[in-house]
């Protein structure tokens, strides 16, 4: 089969590898598409890569082509979203259900072949059945949008108050909607990118706020009647976005932070402070996983993919083929470039 292989920093090559093969209790996936994640690009681009050669792709959808021996769940022809987790089920974050906290798990895409190819093999447990009424673009971001979901929830969230997403990325576009569909009563989005503040405001935002704006924190207290906001949600990992969430934080708000930092934060003794004076919760959150595995995160997504609730138009930036997959990283490397989720099309 086809696949994308890295080979070294940079080097990311369409080549032929062996197709697998479904051992017992697993399925063979056709895989259509795979999106790029935050994650793969230091990965390719830079020293991140666990070894080499190495296979990425974890946020994937597909149809089942072949099941291993003892698979009951799912059968040839299924459509399916992959789940990269393999947590070990034995250690005690795996046995209280906090599968994404365990500290001896596998991960699809990273640590084992993922799908960047055009078939993975997975446990039957990581291959969750999708309905004919979700997309297989749809089928790719349930992985992201179980991430902004499970973010969301990491804090005790209520409707009817305001929400601040600090940052319009994929995580930040999803856990915008999520926030909305939940019934917050306000939302606003925080980037430096006009277009995908634009995007943002498409998908439900009350308002886009460019953070390079001389007035941006003027626009913001003022969509909160000067209160600040209620949760905030600090979905981009760049360091100056890191310090943002604090300062739009109303009294006795509560903050999460979603996005990996791609930098070192030095803060302040003010700055830090603001957590004290404002009596702030503050607490981060780790993929997206919950018992019975791999949690409600991903039926709930599943559900509101369906309805049609939570959209994907706005938050995929463009498609490029399994091929051009090198192409697809070297866009990252152009500041500006990218402007949301690039998905690897595996058939085309």
């Amino acid at each position: 089969m086809k696949a994308g292989v890295v080979h070294a920093r940079g080097d990311i090559r369409y080549e032929d590898i062996e197709k697998p093969q479904p051992k017992p209790g697993e399925v063979l996936i056709k895989v259509k598409y795979t999106g790029i994640c935050g994650s793969d690009i230091p990965r390719v681009n830079a020293d991140a890569a666990h070894y080499y050669p190495i296979v990425l792709g974890h946020e994937f959808s597909g149809t089942v082509e072949e099941v291993g021996r003892g698979v009951e769940s799912l059968k040839a022809g299924d459509r399916v979203a992959g789940i990269p987790l393999e947590p070990c089920m034995e250690c005690d974050d795996c046995r209280r259900g906090d599968f994404s906290l365990c500290r001896h798990y596998a991960f699809i895409g990273s640590r084992i072949f993922g799908s960047f190819a055009e078939y993975v093999c997975v446990p039957e447990a990581n291959a969750l059945k999708i309905d004919d009424d979700v997309s297989f673009e749809q089928g790719a971001l349930f992985e992201p949008a179980t991430i902004a979901l499970h973010g969301l929830e990491r804090v005790p969230y209520y409707g009817g108050r305001t929400v601040a997403i600090v940052g319009a990325g994929t995580i930040g576009l999803l856990t915008l909607q999520f926030a909305k569909i939940f019934g917050a009563s306000k939302v606003a989005a925080f980037d430096i990118d006009d277009d995908r503040l634009e995007d943002a405001r498409k998908l439900g935002a009350d308002d886009g706020i460019n953070t390079l704006s001389a007035d941006c924190l003027d626009r913001a207290m003022s969509i909160t009647d000067g209160k600040g906001f209620d949760y905030v949600y600090g979905t981009s990992g760049a360091v100056p976005t890191i310090k943002m969430p604090l300062v739009l934080a109303a009294n006795r708000a509560c903050v999460c932070y979603i996005g990996t930092p791609t930098g070192d934060v030095d803060f302040s003794i003010d700055e830090w402070e603001q957590i004290n004076r404002k009596e702030i919760t503050l607490t981060g959150s780790w993929m997206s996983y919950s018992a019975p595995f791999p949690g409600h995160e991903w039926t709930t997504v599943a559900h509101f993919f369906t309805t049609n609730q939570l959209k994907h138009d706005g938050v995929v930036h463009k498609t490029y083929p399994l091929s051009q997959i090198a192409d697809a990283f070297e866009a990252f490397k152009h500041c500006g470039e990218v402007k949301g989720k690039i998905l690897i099309d595996s058939e085309a």
